[in-house]
């Protein structure tokens, strides 16, 4: 079986495979091909959002601005699409960019590129992209136990260890993916909020999204199942993909839209760490967010995709964490290698499965980062590796002030020591 997901022509790939059997299905990419139709002839057109017009709604669902400004802005829209011929089909303000995004439909007459090319050259637009679909591919790997004893991380990481020390309490994670069942008994109450950024799409808890989750954030000492790596920190879960229905070769996909609409809630909620376990092609839309998480000192962890230039984006950007699963034969000097084989998390239905891959992987670190966040403070921790190791993850190390006088043992009778007498 691949343990590593691999990209299909131009879109995103969530760099796992859940280890649940596959429906049957005699078209299993009948689904995927109709959404890549649909997706394929829509594009986003920026206007500008001026920064004091800034007026979220208690449900973040678009409504920025006076009623005036968002009219103005909706009149200038219709008399582009007017002018090339499109269909306006949703839009979404994002402050945080100073813009108005417009969804727009190229019709079947003309062609996306030609449209882009007259609209870069429209003094109303910002600037004009294609909208972009993401999938993600697994094989399935048959298990008829549901969980094994001993999850990868806890020896190699000293996961009882370290939680004696800290559990990221009070460090918020954004697990961006597909739907997370929240209410799974691992994972129940441990997300301060749970938002759905999909349209036109069923809304049932996900593979994986709820796998990546259960990685970073499951419970610990319930008796039940797994222990997240922070089982302290306080998760949101932000549906930006979905899995398609009946399954595909490719059974997760998801958007630009999806994705920079929970980017920017996650930005605007004061993450501190953000999961994306996806990798694909190079998006400016989600650059821009990317760098603004960036220059807020949030911790930006993404899956490395071998098969990809510089690993794919946003892997590839500059102050991003790049991780891979460290059972990948060689990896750059600049990628993570973290546990991402035979993991066992949580599934929906309130059950436990064994996963693989580089989502997981990334999954690992973004519990560690928020360990490292509570017990070091952003400006203090910085990523250690075991030496030898290619680029293998110290998490001890990571957290703890580990020098030669003094080990992890050492460090962790300080630290423990330390915070009986805070």
């Amino acid at each position: 079986m691949k343990r590593l997901l691999t990209l299909l022509g131009g879109v995103f790939a969530l760099c796992a495979s859940a280890v649940l059997p596959a429906p049957a299905d005699a078209h299993p990419q009948n689904a995927t091909i109709q959404q890549q139709q649909q997706t394929s002839r829509e594009i986003l057109v920026m206007l500008r959002l001026p920064p004091s017009h800034f007026r979220p709604n208690a449900n973040y669902s678009g409504a920025y601005g006076d009623k005036a400004s968002a009219s103005a802005r909706r009149r200038v829209a219709v008399a582009i699409a007017r002018r090339n011929g499109l269909t306006i089909e949703d839009n979404w303000p994002m402050p945080l960019l100073g813009v108005d995004c417009f969804v727009m439909r190229v019709p079947e007459g003309g062609t996306v590129d030609d449209t882009l090319a007259r609209l870069t050259g429209d003094r109303q637009v910002l600037w004009a992209q294609p909208m972009q679909l993401y999938h993600a591919q697994g094989g399935a790997q048959l298990e008829n136990d549901p969980l094994y004893a001993v999850q990868p991380a806890a020896g190699a990481w000293r996961l009882a260890d370290l939680h004696r020390v800290a559990t990221g309490r009070g460090v918020t994670v954004a697990v961006i993916d597909s739907k997370v069942e929240a209410s799974h008994p691992d994972l129940i109450g441990q997300f301060s909020a749970n938002r759905d950024f999909v349209v036109d799409h069923p809304t049932n808890a996900e593979q994986h999204g709820t796998g990546v989750a259960g990685v970073i954030g499951a419970k610990s000492g319930n008796a039940l199942g797994i222990a997240g790596v922070a089982p302290g920190a306080r998760m949101l879960a932000l549906r930006a993909c979905w899995q398609m229905r009946p399954a595909a070769a490719t059974p997760t996909v998801c958007d630009t839209l999806s994705l920079a609409k929970a980017l920017h809630f996650a930005i605007d909620s004061d993450a501190k760490v953000i999961n994306l376990s996806l990798s694909g092609p190079f998006d400016p839309l989600l650059a821009r967010l990317v760098s603004i998480a960036l220059s807020r000192h949030v911790s930006v962890v993404a899956a490395y995709d071998p098969s990809l230039p510089k690993g794919g984006f946003p892997a590839s950007e500059t102050g991003v964490i790049a991780v891979a699963d460290q059972a990948l034969p060689s990896r750059p000097a600049a990628v993570y290698g973290a546990p991402g084989r035979d993991v066992p998390t949580t599934q929906p239905g309130g059950k436990w499965y064994f996963v693989n891959g580089s989502s997981y992987a990334a999954a690992h670190v973004s519990g560690l980062l928020a360990l490292a966040r509570q017990e070091r403070g952003v400006a203090a921790f910085r990523i250690a590796t075991t030496p030898g190791a290619q680029g293998n993850i110290d998490a001890c190390a990571t957290v703890l002030p580990i020098s030669t006088n003094c080990d992890c043992r050492c460090a962790l009778e300080r630290a423990v020591a330390g915070a009986r007498h805070r």
